[in-house]
Parts: C-alpha cells; sequence; structure tokens
C-alpha cells in the first residue's frame, strides 16, 4: 500500500473514531511501528492529529482532513450509521461463489465493506474506492471497469464501461441513487453516471437499490430506472414509511432496517 493511500485511511478512521492507537493500525496495515508513527507525525505537522501516548486524537476543526479526502469518501461519513446498516443488510442478500455488480457511490461502498468477506465472491465495479476495499479479501476476484474517471465520485464511465458491461450477468446488482421520486424513479445528477447505472440495471438478475432517507426528498437530473426494473429497495427505518407504502404497491420488494 503506497504512503499517501495509507495516510488517507487512517484519515478515514479518524473522522469515524475520532482517535486510533499505533498497535492496532501497525496491524490494519501490516507494517512497522515506527511507519505508523511516521504517519501520525506526518498528520500532526499538517494539523490534523493530535499525538498522545500510544496513538493519536483527532484535532476538534476537521475542516483540514475533509478538504484532502474525496467528495464520494466526504459522504459516506454523513448519516454513517445509517449507510452502514443498509449495507449490511443488503450484504445479507448475497451467498457464497455469486457474482455481483456494485455501482459507486457512498452507501454502495457500505454494501462493499460487508460483501468483502464472502467465499468466493467475484465482483464488478465501476467505483475505484469500492474496488480498493473489496481487495482487502484475497479470496474475492475483483473487476475494476475501464472508462473515464469522474475525481468528485471515483467513478469510472463512459462507452468503454457501458460496453464491458454487456458481457457480465450478475446474480446482484447494488445501485446508489441521487434521488428517489415516485414519479420518476431512480435519479441520477450526472447524465454519464446515469448511463453506467442503466447498463448495471440490465446486466444483474437482481437489483436492489441502497439508500439513505435522504434521497426520497430529492430528485435529480436524470432518470435512471423505473420502479418496474428494480427488485428491491434497502433503505432504513428513518425513511418516510407513507412513501416506502407507495414503493411497495409498484411492485419493489422494500427492506426498512433499523438504525442503532
Amino acid at each position: 500500500m503506497i504512503v499517501a493511500h495509507r495516510r488517507n485511511k487512517i484519515k478515514e478512521q479518524l473522522l469515524l473514531e475520532k482517535s486510533v492507537k499505533v498497535a492496532e493500525l501497525v496491524k490494519t496495515f501490516n507494517v512497522s511501528e515506527e511507519t505508523i508513527r511516521r504517519d501520525l507525525h506526518q498528520l500532526e505537522i499538517e494539523g490534523i492529529v493530535q499525538k498522545n501516548y500510544g496513538g493519536a486524537i483527532l484535532i476538534d476543526d476537521i475542516q483540514q482532513i475533509s478538504a484532502s479526502i474525496p467528495p464520494v469518501q466526504q459522504r459516506k461519513f454523513k448519516y454513517f450509521e445509517e449507510k452502514e446498516a443498509i449495507g449490511r443488510k443488503a450484504a445479507e442478500l448475497v451467498q457464497e461463489n455469486q457474482i455481483v455488480i456494485i455501482d459507486s457511490g457512498s452507501t454502495t461502498w457500505c454494501v462493499a465493506r460487508h460483501l468483502k468477506m464472502r467465499e468466493g465472491l467475484v465482483a464488478v465495479t465501476n467505483g475505484i474506492n469500492i474496488a480498493e476495499e473489496l481487495l482487502e479479501n484475497e479470496g474475492s476476484e475483483v473487476f475494476l471497469l475501464g472508462g473515464k474517471v469522474i475525481k468528485k465520485s471515483m467513478s469510472l464511465v463512459g462507452p468503454v464501461a457501458e460496453a464491458e458491461l454487456q458481457h457480465y450477468n450478475a446474480d446482484y446488482v447494488f445501485m446508489g441513487t441521487t434521488g428517489i421520486s415516485l414519479r420518476k424513479g431512480f435519479t441520477s445528477s450526472d447524465i454519464y453516471e446515469a448511463e453506467i447505472k442503466r447498463a448495471m440495471v440490465a446486466a444483474g438478475q437482481k437489483v436492489v437499490v441502497v439508500a439513505d432517507h435522504s434521497k426520497f426528498q430529492a430528485q435529480a437530473l436524470i432518470a435512471y430506472s423505473a420502479f418496474k426494473d428494480v427488485d428491491i429497495l434497502v433503505t432504513s427505518s428513518l425513511a418516510d414509511p407513507i412513501i416506502l407504502a407507495e414503493i411497495r404497491k409498484l411492485g419493489v420488494q422494500v427492506i426498512a432496517c433499523d438504525v442503532e
């Protein structure tokens, strides 16, 4: 693992847990204690952490650390507990030795977190951060689609990626969404990402959309899928039950998990 990537991972852990321990980081990254201490020293120079005995704590002002992480990584920490619960519940749908396609995004990243230990998993994704997460399990096969990189979402889009998807036939496709509209269906804010999403929907036996409660209050620019093309919506108990009831009437199985 390159230095910059490891330090970004440490930053992510700091945002989640507010503190880190040297001994735990040594085990996580399989590097020496001296290497981790150098990492924490650099983060202290950057004004991100304050070192203490055995580790470091996150400083109160996290604007600098947020600015150093791509937008899709930042979004992971908004409604994180909810997205984590959704990701865990969605991952339960997948059995060993199945093939999955995973869309780019913050909630789909949470799905990947809970899928990566599945035995014999074969995963196809256009999300760079998602491929990186899945590769932590040496037993997984991971295919990263080619194409143009959209930096803000760490995703690959374009005709090359769309053409590649035509060759795949997945047991499950896990989709993110910018918005959910009873009139328009599932929507995206980017026309190129919408095209990739359409190609993913066409490549799956079962299409699963994962969405936190805020997505029911938004409608983005481009509709990429109607309700009739989606089999399962995994959300949380924070979502409006009236809207969820309407979506069920449209033939979509709705799973609303509890949030701690």
